[in-house]
């Protein structure tokens, strides 16, 4: 196959059918019929897998990644679905960490192509009925399943998985799935399917009736993994964790690669997933949960979770983009020793950006920047909306412009973050 080949196949997706990440919600479908037509098509995939099911507003890629590791160092062949991609489109799609090919790829998008021009599903649709093909044909022993968007009606809602987690929920997609909470942890709880167990990664006192009132409609076993695991940080990078599990100690120096201390939330949720299934017989051992969790970027390929780029000026890059993903931006932030903090952010405009920008430090300059996709706001309309809350910086055309700006601006001991949205992110050249 030559490069062209695969460049015009993802053209054809990219153009064809509907993206979200890059243009929002008319690529939203509001059911699962096109998915179910497509896996109908392909001979059912998703129904000769077993899988774990992730959904959540926070944490869920991270999770994902986590329990993909564990499983891989257990010695299990271990399929990981997710999105969006950060740089390369194979990203989403990975067998023991190894991305999918791009003769797959190829060859997928040819065979498949008469159900794509008579269904014509988004592309999101496709993606997540390819990840379901690959997977068979790479005989995986497990997959991970990360949700796209919501649950309910999210296409990776066809599976039935051995066990879910629900990691935390916060106010993201409003104009999707709801402007409350408790509208948005409905359309999560849409993943809890009849006699399958489920984790909460964490109690919200809000919301928790919800999660509770579905598992019990479905007949649905429920664990709340802070019920019984108690992640305590050790260091202020949150790379180091004291685990207690109903009150006695577990682990005394857990070491995770994944930086930032709001991991300690998704660690509890992954220990409780791995005990629902060594409920169902599936052989974890504490050593492929530790070696697991210490290796989660270089055994899964994950990035810009916290993500060190620099040392000198300190340069960090995050994807988190909603409240509860700045929150805890700003607490890791809060950690580190630094004289004046540089700021490059750029949103997508069907977002209320109030709600991030409020959180922000009002003694940082800020680099308003906008990715290269159609649902970026543009800069000057985010630094309008960053005035209100007395924020101020330049703009710049691209991240890149930005980025390039904020360096030869920042002093050695200077801080450099680069983040507001996946797609700034997945922008960064170093990444």
């Amino acid at each position: 196959m030559v490069a062209s080949e695969y460049q015009q196949t993802l053209d054809y997706l990219y153009t064809v059918l509907p993206m979200f990440q890059r243009v929002g919600a008319v690529a939203y479908k509001r059911d699962l019929s096109n998915t179910i037509a497509l896996c109908q098509a392909l001979g059912n995939p998703h129904q000769k897998l077993k899988t774990i099911h992730v959904g959540g507003t926070n944490g869920k890629g991270s999770s994902s990644h986590m329990i993909a590791a564990i499983l891989q160092q257990q010695g299990y062949k271990t399929g990981l679905y997710t999105s969006p991609h950060l740089k390369e489109f194979t990203e989403r799609i990975r067998v023991d960490g190894q991305q999918v090919s791009e003769d797959f790829v190829v060859s997928f998008v040819e065979r498949i192509r008469p159900e794509i021009e008579r269904i014509k599903p988004s592309f999101f649709e496709i993606t997540v009925a390819m990840a379901f093909d690959y997977f068979v044909s790479q005989q995986v022993d497990y997959a991970v399943i990360e949700v796209g968007l919501g649950g309910r009606l999210d296409s990776t809602n066809v599976i039935t998985p051995l066990v879910s987690l629900i990691t935390n929920i916060g106010f993201d997609h409003k104009d999707l799935l709801g402007d409350t909470l408790e509208a948005i942890a409905g359309e999560k709880a849409g993943i809890i399917k009849n006699n399958v167990g489920v984790v909460i990664s964490e109690r919200q006192k809000e919301i928790e009736h919800v999660f509770i009132n579905k598992a019990r409609v479905e007949d649905a076993p429920i664990v709340f993994a802070e019920d019984h695991y108690k992640v305590r940080q050790l260091t202020s990078s949150g790379q180091q964790f004291e685990v207690f599990k109903d009150d006695a100690l577990l682990f005394d120096d857990l070491r995770s690669e994944l930086t930032g201390g709001y991991q300690r939330k998704n660690i509890a949720g992954v220990l409780t997933v791995i005990d629902e299934l060594r409920k169902l017989g599936i052989l974890v051992d504490d050593r492929a949960i530790c070696e697991g969790i210490a290796a989660t970027i270089s055994l899964t390929g994950l990035k810009g979770r916290w993500q060190k780029l620099h040392d000198r000026p300190l340069t960090y890059c995050d994807t988190g983009h909603n409240a509860e993903g700045v929150k805890e931006v700003i607490t890791m932030i809060d950690t580190l020793a630094f004289t004046h903090l540089h700021f490059v952010i750029g949103v997508v405009k069907d977002k209320d950006p109030a709600a991030v920008l409020s959180l922000l430090p009002k003694d940082a300059t800020y680099y308003f920047c906008q990715a290269a996709i159609p649902r970026a706001m543009p800069v000057e309309e985010l630094q309008k909306n960053a005035l209100a809350f007395e924020l101020n910086g330049d703009t710049y055309k691209t991240v890149a412009n930005a980025i390039a700006a904020a360096r030869k601006a920042a002093k050695p001991d200077d801080l450099i973050f680069i983040g507001g949205s996946t797609f700034v992110v997945a922008e960064i050249e170093e990444l």
